[in-house]
């Protein structure tokens, strides 16, 4: 195969990708609460010309490092600042996944096997979900997916090279500026390779002192600017609470924080998989059962890569389906070595293909009348101007902060039912969010400049039906 062909089957695939995951990205709302908080913390970094801290809505927002900001703000420019360029990115890294598959599989399997590895990955069912994200998370596996790719070139070759050692390290510390620590988990992967492979030397070919401190002066040239921004907070907030903190304790209501329910949901990702990874995950068992039979090197590297990031997880007490994203790639390659048979995996394809771009296409749409603050704003638009304050009552979900700031300069403002009134008092235009059972009771007899608008729909972060009126003073 001639390079011009490689590189058009490289480009298609590209594209094909993009075009796939971007399907309904422009009519579904984004999705409280992680969607709005990074569209709308990447909005005021424009704003305040400020690309080292993150803001929310006038405060710091240390959760996660900057990365998929980064890529957000750049989308921003070339398509202005909506649902859809807050996905965007999240397309572009789900595709340069899929390349790297390619290119690893076909190093390991040969390209039939990089292919369907490829396919595999895009096909299952949490990188549907979140290739359409406006999140981290795409961006988290593709570092460490290109991380694995280059461990296992540097592991293979018989000297030290400088572009896979350069690729490894680089890999580490762009995936720590996508999510944080756990994207070192390649590092683990090849330091176990010791133990299986024990004629391998990884001294000399990771050379790990010096890429590790490489890695580290990658990552202190964002980090060191933000701690000393924020006085150190980035490191007590974004390391302690939301590294050590999702470690040891229950966040958000995501895990438990007994020992006996902790104990009891260990084992969580082993079972959860059979749904983030189909339709792909009716040929785990069959998997399992063949490399435990027969398996080589390549085979024990992947299991251990994949194996690694499921047991980190399982430790940790915060858990959610999409954590152990990061091992799919890995999977895939795994099922394209191993388990492919060309017509069954055809059609499994096909219908995967199918019902995904139908529900994207269809299902997206439908949906949009379930979000309430998207809903309340397409009705309001009309009646907002640049100067107004606004406030919320109950519902304070960021995706009010997301719609509303658009063309909005104000912060939200948390209130309860007894400042609500006090606030719409104040001068100036203004308007309120808050329960429509609340709204009679809180403005009995509201001038007759002021407009309400009502809306129904679903809170999906508390998982429960809400109703919501806006009443807004005009001047």
């Amino acid at each position: 195969m001639g390079p011009s062909v490689k590189s058009i089957n490289y480009a298609l695939l590209f594209v094909g990708c993009v075009a796939f995951h971007l399907l309904g990205t422009w009519s579904m709302p984004l999705i409280d609460r992680d969607e709005p908080r990074f569209a709308e913390a990447s909005r005021e970094m424009i704003e305040r010309s400020e690309y080292i801290v993150p803001h929310f809505n006038n405060q710091l927002r240390l959760d996660k490092p900057p990365l998929a900001y980064w890529a957000q703000v750049a989308s921003y420019r070339i398509f202005g600042q909506n649902d859809f360029a807050a996905r965007f990115p999240s397309a572009i890294a789900a595709a340069l996944v899929a390349l790297s598959i390619l290119a690893l599989g076909k190093q390991i399997a040969g390209e039939r096997a990089g292919w369907w590895a490829a396919i595999i990955f895009t096909l299952s069912l949490q990188t549907f979900v979140h290739a359409k994200a406006a999140v981290a998370d795409m961006w988290l596996v593709l570092f460490i997916t290109t991380a694995h790719w280059s461990g296992y070139e540097l592991i293979q070759r018989p000297a030290w090279t400088w572009k896979w050692w350069f690729v490894f390290y680089v890999s580490l510390a762009l995936g720590f500026l996508a999510k944080g620590p756990i994207a070192w988990t390649p590092l683990l992967t090849v330091i176990a390779m010791k133990w299986f492979w024990r004629d391998v030397d990884l001294a000399r070919s990771f050379k790990f002192v010096r890429g590790i401190m490489s890695m580290l002066g990658v990552v202190a040239l964002w980090g060191i600017p933000a701690l000393m921004q924020t006085h150190g907070e980035f490191l007590r907030i974004g390391i302690g609470r939301h590294v050590i903190g999702r470690s040891f304790g229950a966040m958000e209501g995501h895990g438990a924080n007994s020992l006996g329910i902790y104990v009891l949901v260990m084992p969580l990702y082993f079972v959860t998989v059979f749904a983030s990874f189909f339709p792909w995950s009716i040929k785990l068992p069959s998997l399992a059962k063949k490399l435990w039979r027969e398996h080589d090197k390549i085979d024990i590297y992947l299991v251990t890569g994949a194996g690694i990031i499921f047991i980190i997880f399982s430790l940790i007490k915060t858990k959610l389906p999409h954590y152990t994203l990061p091992a799919f790639p890995l999977l895939s390659l795994l099922l394209a070595r191993h388990v492919v048979n060309e017509r069954s995996f055809k059609t499994t394809a096909v219908m995967a293909a199918v019902v995904f771009v139908v529900i994207a296409v269809f299902a997206a749409p439908f949906a949009t009348r379930f979000f309430p603050a998207a809903q309340l704003y397409r009705q309001s638009q009309g009646d907002l101007r640049s100067e107004m304050e606004f406030g919320a009552v109950d519902y304070q979900e960021p995706s009010l902060v997301w719609y509303f700031r658009s063309r909005v300069q104000g912060w939200m403002t948390p209130l309860n039912p007894k400042n609500a009134a006090e606030f719409m008092e104040k001068t100036g235009p203004r308007f309120v969010i808050l329960p429509t059972k609340l709204a009679s009771q809180t403005f009995l007899n509201p001038p007759a400049t002021w407009k309400t608008f009502a809306t129904s729909g679903f809170n999906v972060a508390k998982g429960k039906h809400v109703d919501l009126t806006l009443v807004l003073k005009p001047d």
